[in-house]
């Protein structure tokens, strides 16, 4: 019998999940939660074989969740709406065993937890197609800068934080437009948004 936990915050879609498994004969569901906080927790003490996550829940995300879970045992499908490659490259660096699309049929579902048991690993070839083009250009002082940019700081604060000076700051948000090919700061924060880059 497969044990799987799923994380989930949408609550009809949880239910739904949940009966579905459930009809499968080699399948139990044995723990459902609305956060990554709440798959973390269940991992730790019941050890399920499966955890289903999806990635944005309050609190703790299932990449987030993935990511402290990696070195577990259990195998982690990530479930989502989402096929944003940067989302799609930090699942892979935690190490996760599938990675499938919501709008994915039912029976392919069942089809990749088995997969999954099997020692085998499952990931949308929606995303597997664009990986490798989608890797973010930005160096990792680049993505610091940019985060702080996301946050609301301005130049002098930036460089308050990362011990620089103004000028630097000013020449790196520069390199970030250059590199994102975007006009403006907030044209960078959408952009890197949807690629699925921040943390």
């Amino acid at each position: 019998m497969i044990n799987i936990f799923i994380a989930e915050d949408q609550q009809m879609l949880l239910g739904a999940l949940g009966s579905l498994l459930n009809l499968e004969e080699d399948m139990t569901v044995v723990g459902q939660g609305t956060s990554g906080q709440d798959a973390i927790d269940f991992v730790e003490k019941h050890a399920p074989d499966i955890c289903l996550m999806d990635i944005e829940m309050p609190g703790k995300s299932g990449l987030e969740a993935a990511e402290e879970l990696k070195d577990s045992g259990v195998k982690i499908i990530i479930l989502t709406t989402f096929a944003r490659s940067g989302y799609f490259q930090r699942a892979l660096k935690a190490g996760v065993s599938g990675y499938m699309l919501k709008d994915s049929p039912s029976d392919e579902l069942v089809s990749a937890i088995r997969s999954v048991m099997k020692g085998r690993r499952v990931y949308a070839p929606e995303l597997m197609e664009d990986i490798y083009s989608e890797e973010n250009p930005l160096t990792e002082r680049e993505k610091e800068v940019l985060e702080l940019v996301a946050d609301g700081k301005n130049t002098k604060e930036i460089a308050n934080a990362l011990s620089i000076k103004s000028g630097t700051v000013r020449n790196y948000v520069s390199m970030i437009l250059d590199k994102l090919e975007v006009k403006n700061r907030i044209e960078a924060i959408t952009r890197s948004k949807e690629k699925g880059w921040f943390k």
